[in-house]
């Protein structure tokens, strides 16, 4: 992961929807340009998390999904 986060979400253990349903919540509280790092086991997680950065406009500054549990860093757009 290349930037360090300004908020991080643990949705490890949770199943789909639930990953995208926190993350979507956990932006709202951030500020446009601010990061959130988020942690996930769901096998669906990485198709879902790029869908939902692709439906709302934020942007996926990374993804690791080759070790357990995957990591997403999203960046808030407004």
């Amino acid at each position: 992961m290349t930037r360090p986060p300004d908020a991080e979400l643990d949705a490890r253990d949770l199943k789909c929807p639930l990953p995208v349903l926190k993350a979507r919540k956990a932006l709202k509280a951030l500020a446009p340009g601010q990061v959130l790092r988020v942690q996930a086991t769901d096998p669906k997680s990485p198709q879902d998390m790029q869908a939902f950065c692709d439906t709302t406009g934020h942007a996926m500054l990374a993804m690791q999904i080759n070790l357990m549990p995957y990591e997403f860093l999203i960046e808030k757009r407004a």
